[in-house]
Parts: structure tokens; sequence; C-alpha cells
């Protein structure tokens, strides 16, 4: 064994730089947010091959004064925090005092900066080698300028691990778009080789915002989203989720914001799938910008080296109030406000009216402690479930479908009591219906209806599925957990800390038709289970939820399973292709799903419905050209 020693700062500095400085894309990150930190409003960002050669950043915050110039270059040095209690309640993006002092290890660096607004400035310079700082006089308008080249230039190991230009610029670049996304009232300029890519300005109203997230994520995102604003218990979520019809194969559009912080949370990423769990199609992936705000000291940010990693006190009060939030939200978009057209002043363009893979744009939730939808272009409901009832007695009073409802009934039935097609009520555009009315059954399989923008195309049996299914969920609610006794009880071997958590939430095992109880110091007796789960594998249900209870505080796989059974049931209950529909049927069925939460999509993910602008069709056969 050799003898200890100390290290010397340079070589500490670079061992720091592997956690800080893993390619050019960590360094415009540190030096973005410092920016932030420091109240700049306008951020100038030039790189050169890639961020490899040379990366800039230039605001106008603050700046530093002259005597910190070369501490700001020390290692351990910030004006972020200076006590324990600090640490406890971070409110800036930086806290370590790492960052700068990391990047002069490993490149050479230059430091410009002016407290005032006579463009007295000073510069301090390092480098890699000694690490020795200069400081001399420069001219510089208040703010901060610092620029970074040659990156690993002293490391030739570290340099080597680097990718093409493209890569790493690619990198460079979403960094940017997320910081973009996080401060909507600063403004964002990105050159590249000397060629500018991107101009944001800054914003601090709604459509100023979405304007920005529509040059962010494309317009087509936009056009798509829902934006939401929920505040309960000391939470703010805002932020715009995309409708299922607009989901991901990968990962990619997931923007995630604790305190103007991004961030890549697991307790945050099971709360959104668990949101779209019955309305996303198998191993796609949501889309959503969102923002979480709370009390900083109710959130712990150093926790990762890279500060992508929060930790949460009440992880299971946030994980709560994430998923209510958004599966609100996503129940409340129904056909009325997804077919209206939110075209915003200005023609920017970044909101098209244009239907998009639904003939969806862009809806609007709101809510502060009661959970209600409401859509500045279309009416306001309270609630989802007084909606069920007023939108389907209104649309009956208005066109006269009252005795179609009645009929709607021979669907759950072998056989179905025909009827003589119906005509048409001739009425204005004010009172036709979102799903207008039934015109034709095609094939046995799509019904196509007329409404005001053009040609609705349902396929009936994924409408009256998720119809069905969301019946038989809250027949299930309503009439509780029907729960059997075991006849011998089934004995599971388990781990000690998951023996414990099955004790300590012992209420929530029962509320879900479960009774536990603890045989030993790692063995668990099921006595009881749902009767509706009496064929499912309990025993692993069991150790599923054990371990989501111990990891997230919260489980919804017994819920979930039930759901699965009840959509299967659903599947099966719903009226299937071939089968011949009467006008009057086909319209109770278009009723019905305008007043059913998420019946843009069956109980699989699959859509229930488009739209086929008047618009689109003059395109397609040319009139008018």
């Amino acid at each position: 064994m050799k003898r200890i020693k100390l290290l010397s700062p340079r070589l500490a500095n670079q061992i720091a730089a592997g956690e800080v400085v893993e390619r050019p894309s960590s360094v415009i990150k540190e030096l973005l947010e410092n920016s932030l930190d420091a109240g700049a409003t306008r951020l100038d960002i030039d790189v050169e091959d890639g961020g490899i050669k040379l990366m800039r950043v230039r605001d106008n915050g603050g700046g530093i004064a002259k005597e910190d110039l070369p501490l700001a270059l020390s290692r351990h040095a910030t004006s972020k925090i200076y006590e324990l209690d600090d640490l406890e309640a971070v409110a800036t993006l930086g806290f370590r005092g790492e960052a700068l002092a990391s990047i002069s290890s490993v490149a050479r660096l230059a430091l410009l900066s002016s407290t005032n607004d006579d463009s007295a400035g000073w510069q301090v310079v390092a480098e890699g080698r000694d690490m020795e700082t200069e400081v001399s006089p420069a001219p510089h308008p208040r703010g901060t300028t610092v620029e970074v080249r040659d990156l690993f230039f002293n490391t030739p190991a570290r340099r080597k691990f680097l990718r093409t230009e493209k890569t790493e610029y690619t990198h460079l670049e979403d960094v940017v778009k997320r910081m973009a996304l996080s401060r909507f009232d600063v403004a964002f300029n990105l050159r590249h080789n000397g060629r500018a890519i991107y101009s944001w300005r800054a914003g601090d109203s709604q459509l100023e915002q979405e304007r920005r997230v529509a040059q962010v994520c494309g317009p087509a995102f936009m056009e798509n989203a829902v934006h939401i604003d929920m505040e309960r218990n000391g939470y703010r979520l805002w932020g715009w989720v995309a409708l299922p019809t607009f989901s991901r194969s990968q990962a990619d559009l997931q923007h995630f914001y604790v305190n103007g912080r991004c961030i890549r949370d697991k307790l945050v990423s099971h709360a959104v799938r668990q949101a779209y769990q019955d309305v996303l199609y198998h191993g796609r992936h949501p889309a959503f910008v969102l923002y979480l705000e709370l009390d900083p000291s109710t959130v712990d940010v150093n926790v990762h080296p890279t500060k992508h990693e929060v930790r949460f006190r009440d992880n299971r009060s946030v994980h709560d109030f994430i998923y209510s939030s958004l599966h609100r939200a996503l129940a409340n978009v129904t056909p009325e406000n997804s077919l209206a057209k939110n075209v915003q002043a200005g023609g920017d363009g970044f909101m098209q009216s244009s239907p998009g893979p639904q003939g969806i744009a862009a809806g609007e939730f709101r809510g502060q402690e009661t959970l209600g939808l409401r859509a500045s272009p279309t009416p306001s409901f309270s609630n989802s479930q007084a909606y069920s009832f007023s939108a389907s007695h209104q649309y009956a009073q208005a066109s006269g479908v009252n005795e179609q409802l009645k009929t709607y009934g021979d669907l759950h039935s072998p056989v179905a009591n025909f009827s003589s097609p119906a005509s048409l009520p001739e009425s204005g555009d004010d009172t036709i219906p979102p799903l207008g009315y039934a015109i034709a059954q095609l094939k046995g399989i799509y019904i196509l209806a007329e409404n005001a923008q053009g040609l609705i195309v349902v396929d009936m049996h994924a409408a009256h599925e998720r119809i069905t299914y969301e019946r038989m969920k809250e027949s299930f609610a309503c009439g509780g957990i029907q729960t059997q006794p075991l006849l011998v009880p089934e004995s599971i071997a388990i781990s000690q800390k998951e023996a414990d958590c099955a004790e300590q939430f012992h209420d929530i095992f029962k509320n879900l038709g479960f009774e536990l109880q603890r045989a030993g110091p790692e063995t668990l007796l099921i006595r009881q289970i749902p009767v509706v789960l009496n064929r499912a594998k309990v025993e692993q249900l069991v150790r599923d939820v054990l371990s989501d209870l111990i990891e997230h505080g919260t489980s919804e796989r017994i819920q979930h399973h039930i759901n699965e059974i009840l959509g299967t049931m659903a599947c099966h209950a719903s009226v299937r292709a071939n089968r011949k529909l009467t006008i009057p049927e086909m319209n109770a069925l278009l009723r019905d799903m305008e007043a059913t939460e998420r019946s843009g999509q069956c109980n699989h993910g699959r859509p229930t419905w488009l739209l086929q602008s008047l618009e689109d069709l003059d395109k397609m056969f040319m009139r008018g050209q």
C-alpha cells in the first residue's frame, strides 16, 4: 500500500471535471445556468466545431466585480449559498461552485465581466496547464462573457471520447432547447460556425410561451397539446401535455422542470405513465412540457453531480398530485374542445387550423382544488360528470334525438330492434353537436357522420368499447370491491423489508380488497382477495405492489389489473364489426361518445374517430384551384 498524499489542486480539479464536464454540452449547461442565476434576460451562444473548438456565452446579467474574478475560477467558490441552511432550500440552478474551476482545468477559459453600464470591464484568463489567473482591463458592457476554447486540450485521453462535430453539436443544441423552455422571459440566440441557428424572443404571455414551445418542440406538438394549470396543497403543475394520438415511438419529447430545473426523475416518469395508461397505445411514449413549482425546502437538488435528479420530501404526495392532475386533464378532453380551432392572432403559424392526426387543435385545462375543465374557445364545464348528463340532454333537445337515445340500449342485446333510417334534422351549425349526425355505415365497421367542419369517421367497435369500459369502471367504483375469503390462505415468502411494508400499508391493501397477515419475519398470508381477481396471479401481484410501495410510496397495479379485466369484458360486450346499425343507433353512439371521458381512444390506445375537414377534401379534389 502506497503512502497517503494530498492531491494537487490541478489534479483535484481535473477529477472534479470528470463529473461536471463530460462533453461540450455539459459546459454550455453550466455556463447558461450561471447566466440565468445572474439575472440575465438575454443570452447569446456562439459555438464552433460543435463546441470543441469554441464556446462563447454572453449575457446581460449583474456581472462579477473585479475583486471576485480570480475567486470565480477557484474551486468551491460561489455566490449562491453561504451557510448550511441555504443548501436545504436551494433556489438557484447552480450552488456547488465547481463549474468554472472544472472547465478551466481542461480548457482555455477567458471570463470578461462588468458590473457597470459604462463599458469599463475586466478580464480573467486561465488555462488548464497551471491554472494561474491573470486579471487585466477589458471593455465590456454590463454582464458577463465566458469563452471556452480547445476543450480537453491537455487531457488527450478524454478528447478521444468526443464524437463527431455533428453528434456533439446535437447534444449541445438539446441543452440549449431545454434551457430555452425553462425560462420564457429570457431571449436566446444560438450561432454555430458563424451561422445563426435559433433566435427566440422573450415573452411572458401564454401566446408567447406557446410560440416558443412550438419553435422548440415543433408546431405539431402545439396543435395536439392540452394546456393545464393545476394548483393544490402548495403544488402547482402547469404546461402542455400532448393528446394520446400524438404519442411517440421514443421518449424524445418529454420535458419536466422542477422550480425551473430540468430533471429526469423515476417518480415523475411513473406518475406520467400511470396517467396515460388507459389511453396510450402499447409501446408508445407520451409527449409533454410540464413545470412543477413547490417550496424549495421540500425538494433536495444536491443528489447527482449533473443535477438531473432530485429527491422530494413527500414522494407520495408529489406523485399523486402529478398523476391526478394529468389523469383528469386527459379525461376531460372531449370531442367538442378537441375540434375547437385555436387560431392564434398574429399569424405566426405555430398553431395551425388544419387538423392533426385526429383533427385536434390545442385544448386548455385549468383548475384549482376542484379539477374542472375550462377551454377558452369552448363552453365551460364544472366537471366531467355534469357534462356527461347536461351535454347529452342539450344535444337531445336541440336535434330531437331523445327517441334515438332510447334505441341505444338495443346495442347491448343480442337481437337489435332495427328501425327505419331517420332523416337528419335540419338545423344550423350552432346546434350541430361536435361529432355531427350519422349519414351512413361503411363496411359494417365505420360510422360516417357530418359535422360543421366536414366528415367524421368513427370506428364503432373502438368507440363503443370505450363507452362500455367507462361505464363498467363507474359501476365498479359505485358498487365497491366485492371480496372473497380464501378457503386455504396462500403463503408467500418475501423479504423482511417487504413484510414491514405490507404492515405499514395494511389499510391500502384492505381498501383494495386484500387481507394480508404477517405470519413470520419474512412470511405473509393472503387471506382475502377481490372477486374480480379470483383467476389472477395474486402472489406476483402482491409482490409487484409491495415493490411499488417501497420505491414510490404508492401503487396502481391492483387497480390497473382490475381495469384490464374490465377492459377485456368491455371489449367482448361491445358492438362487433359487420353489425348493421340504424341511423338512430349510430347517432345515439355519437352522443354517448361526446359525453364519455377519454372517448378519443379505445381501451388499447387506438383512436376512435378522426376528422376530414371540408378544406382538406377540397384540396384533395383540387376545388377552387
